[in-house]
């Protein structure tokens, strides 16, 4: 796989693997806990080199799987974790960025994963009740001391990402990106292109929704968070399928997968957007990672620009408490 270099010259895999869904979000586990360790390591032999993990995954039990299953090779692979809430007895309590309580999680972080420096240290959502100014100089603060090699933001709005990058470089910001979730394009892009900073796209693939797998007819196990999202109503589903086909019609045409050309298209956008897909699967990584592969033409990708405002997407990404908390 070819790499890409997001800001401050941090250079990753193309794609990388978002490694939430092996501890927690949808549904049980179908494999164990050596089998995660697999696809982790399975990953890094074909090519990826850029892991997301974070506390609240689990919580905590994440950093720990990714950090036993990469402790092999570490040297070759990014490891990007992140900070920022209030963590109670397992469950998130609101945020928490207070610079005392970014020190505690990055200490506590680099025990989970057993390493000595995280390379990519993200707040997780913005804290309305810290100024982001104290978060980037505490940031900065852990980079200064070898603990932190980079600074990164989650679901940030332009004007929080510049009053960050003014006190320390970002390299990344991530937030949700896809054919379907195109909340980054008018604002946040075109900030991160004028600053010279990385972008992350999370749940690239829609949560499962543009591989063409999940119909207005499947059911989620329980635990499963799209039982609790807007869009993965039954009725919001069945009106959503008409961008998949659209999508995999293309695919086909490319002997490709609906989740390929989904990719493709984030990896067309901008040589600096790295998508992050999750899976618990080995064969879905490397099916991902194909789709480097994928070769849109300019009226192929002019296509697929123009799919959420021709067809429509029914629903909200989050609820209103997740909604509330984005673009701050």
């Amino acid at each position: 796989m070819h790499t890409r270099t997001l800001g401050q010259g941090l250079e990753v895999s193309a794609v990388g693997l978002g490694a939430m869904g092996m501890s927690m979000s949808y549904g049980p586990n179908p494999g164990s806990r050596d089998d995660m360790i697999a696809v982790l390591r399975g990953a890094v032999d074909l090519g990826v080199t850029f892991v997301d993990t974070a506390e609240v995954y689990g919580p905590y039990v994440n950093e720990e799987l990714v950090g036993e299953a990469l402790a092999p090779v570490r040297d070759q692979v990014v490891v990007a974790t992140k900070f920022g809430w209030n963590i109670v007895d397992g469950r998130m309590q609101g945020t928490d960025s207070r610079p005392e309580q970014i020190r505690r999680v990055a200490d506590a972080s680099l025990r989970r994963l057993g390493t000595d420096v995280i390379d990519l240290f993200y707040q997780h959502r913005v804290d309305p009740a810290v100024p982001i100014e104290d978060v980037a100089g505490t940031v900065g603060e852990l980079v200064a001391a070898g603990k932190v090699r980079h600074f990164g933001l989650s679901e940030a709005g332009a004007a929080t990402i510049r009053r960050a990058h003014a006190v320390h470089p970002v390299t990344a910001v991530q937030s949700e990106y896809s054919l379907w979730t195109r909340d980054p394009e008018p604002e946040v892009l075109p900030t991160l292109a004028e600053l010279g900073i990385g972008f992350v796209p999370f749940s690239p693939l829609g949560k499962g929704f543009l591989t063409g797998t999940v119909d207005s007819s499947t059911t989620f196990a329980e635990g499963d968070i799209r039982n609790r999202v807007p869009r993965f109503t039954a009725e919001n589903r069945d009106a959503n399928a008409a961008l998949v086909e659209h999508v995999r019609a293309l695919a086909e045409g490319h002997g490709a997968t609906p989740g390929q050309v989904a990719l493709a298209w984030l990896l067309a956008q901008q040589p600096w957007i790295v998508p992050i897909p999750g899976t618990r699967r080995l064969e879905r990584v490397r099916e991902n990672a194909d789709a480097t592969t994928v070769a849109l033409s300019a009226d192929e990708r002019a296509e697929l620009d123009g799919l959420a405002s021709t067809v429509g997407v029914a629903g909200n990404r989050y609820d209103d408490n997740g909604m509330a908390m984005v673009g701050l």
